[in-house]
C-alpha cells in the first residue's frame, strides 16, 4: 500500500456541561447567549446545543495531522470555556456530573428532541450525559468497515483510559466509567456485529429504515460506527477527558491503531475475530474496574491486565505512530495508566477530602473543582 492510501484526517466532537461557579451544579437553563457567542466565533469549527439545555457539542475542522488536531482541540475549547466565562459560567469535561440531578435539566426547544423525548421518556430524559467521538477518515468504504470491525477488540481500552464518570446523581457508582450505562438504555447502542463490507453495514440500516426504527444511521448510536454523512470511522466509546492532552493521546492511539490494521488488511490479512460477546465482556470489565481492570485474552486464552494490554497495542502501533508523527503524543498513554484516568483521580479527590474532614457534599464539590481546573488548563495561553 503506497503512502497516498494511508492518508488520514481527523475530528473531534465534544460534549460539556455548563456549570455554576458557585454551587458548582449544572445550570439547567443557561443564558443563551453563551452557544450564540459559540457560533459566532466558532471560525472553521462548530458549536451546537445538545439535547439537554445544560449541555454544548463542539466539532472541530477537519484535520490533517494530530498535530493539527491538537491546535484545533485547543481553539475549540477555549472559544466555549471564554463563551461561557462571559455570562457566568463554566465549561466541565467529564461524562457525568458529580451531584447534577437528571430531574432538574430542560430539554432543548428542537423540533427532533421534542420528538425524541416523545418517543424515548424517561429513558432520554436521564440522559444527562457527555461523550468524546474521534474521528478518523481514510480508505474506502469496505476497507473503513473492515478496520472497524477489526478494532473493536481494542474498545476496552480506551474505554479505560478515558474513564471520566465514576459518580452519578451524588454516588459513587463503582464503576471507572458509569456513562454508558446510562447510554445503555437505549435502543441501538453498544457494540457493533462484526462488518465485513459497507454494503453489510447498509443492509442492517435498511432494516431499521424499514421495521420504522430509524431515519438514517445517525440513529444508530453504537460504540464504533461508519459516519453517516463524512467517510469516516467515528469512535464513541470514550468518556470525554477534563485533561485536552490526554483527549490527544486517545486520538494518536485511535490513528495509529486504524493505521496499522489498514496495512496489516491489504497485506498479510487481519488477524482473526474474537466472538463479539468476549469484547463485549471485556468492555464491562474495563467500564467498571478502569485503569485495574483484567481483561480476556481472545488470542492466547486467560486474561491479562489493562496495563499489559496497551503495552502490547503501543508495541504493534509504533512504526504507524512515527508514519503520523504522533509519537510524543502516544507517550502519554503510558503516563495515565501509571497516574490514573480522571475517574482515579475524582476518586481519590473526593476520599481525601473526606480524609480531611468535608461532608460528602463538600467532597463532591472538590471533584467538580478539579475537573473544571482541569478542562481549561492550558489553554488560554496556548
Amino acid at each position: 500500500m503506497t503512502d497516498a492510501g494511508l492518508t488520514f484526517t481527523f475530528g473531534i466532537e465534544e460534549e460539556f456541561f455548563l456549570v455554576d461557579p458557585q454551587t458548582r451544579d449544572i445550570i439547567a437553563d443557561p443564558n443563551p447567549a453563551i452557544i450564540e457567542q459559540c457560533q459566532r466565533t466558532c471560525g472553521p469549527h462548530s458549536v451546537v446545543p445538545e439535547f439537554l439545555r445544560s449541555q454544548l457539542e463542539t466539532n472541530t475542522r477537519v484535520c490533517a495531522s494530530i498535530t493539527d488536531l491538537r491546535m484545533a482541540l485547543t481553539e475549540t475549547r477555549r472559544l466555549v470555556a471564554e463563551a461561557a466565562a462571559a455570562h457566568g459560567a463554566r465549561v466541565m469535561a467529564t461524562s457525568t456530573h458529580p451531584f447534577a440531578a437528571w430531574r432538574e435539566q430542560l430539554v432543548t426547544p428542537k423540533q427532533r428532541y421534542r420528538e425524541f423525548e416523545i418517543q424515548m421518556q424517561e429513558v432520554v430524559r436521564r440522559f444527562l450525559v457527555g461523550g468524546m467521538h474521534i474521528h478518523a477518515g481514510f480508505g474506502d468504504p469496505d476497507s473503513r468497515i473492515r478496520v472497524m470491525t477489526a478494532a473493536r477488540r481494542y474498545l476496552p481500552l480506551f474505554i479505560a483510559l478515558s474513564a471520566s464518570s465514576p459518580f452519578n446523581a451524588g454516588s459513587y457508582t463503582g464503576f471507572s466509567s458509569y456513562r454508558s450505562i446510562v447510554i445503555g438504555a437505549l435502543p441501538r447502542t453498544g457494540m457493533p456485529r462484526a462488518f465485513g463490507s459497507q454494503a453489510e453495514f447498509d443492509d442492517l440500516v435498511t432494516e431499521y429504515r424499514r421495521a420504522g426504527s430509524l431515519r438514517d444511521s445517525s440513529e444508530l448510536w453504537l460504540d464504533i460506527r461508519p459516519h453517516n454523512a463524512f467517510p469516516t470511522i467515528e469512535l464513541r466509546i470514550c468518556d470525554i477527558c477534563p485533561r485536552m492532552d490526554d483527549a490527544i493521546a486517545l486520538a494518536a492511539l485511535y490513528a495509529a491503531t486504524l493505521r496499522w490494521l489498514q496495512r496489516r488488511d491489504a497485506s498479510e490479512g487481519l488477524p482473526p475475530e474474537p466472538s463479539t460477546e468476549i469484547i463485549i465482556e471485556n468492555c464491562w470489565r474495563a467500564r467498571r474496574y478502569g485503569t485495574l481492570a483484567f481483561i480476556g485474552d481472545a488470542e492466547h486464552g486467560g486474561h491479562r491486565d489493562i496495563a499489559d494490554s496497551v503495552e502490547a497495542l503501543l508495541a504493534e502501533v509504533a512504526e504507524d505512530a512515527r508514519a503520523l508523527d504522533c509519537e510524543r503524543e502516544l507517550c502519554r498513554i503510558p503516563s495515565i495508566l501509571r497516574d490514573g484516568s480522571s475517574a482515579d483521580r475524582q476518586v481519590e479527590r473526593y476520599r481525601l477530602s473526606l480524609l480531611d474532614g468535608a461532608d460528602r457534599r463538600e467532597a463532591l464539590h472538590a471533584v467538580v473543582d478539579q475537573i473544571l481546573a482541569e478542562t481549561c488548563a492550558g489553554i488560554s495561553d496556548a
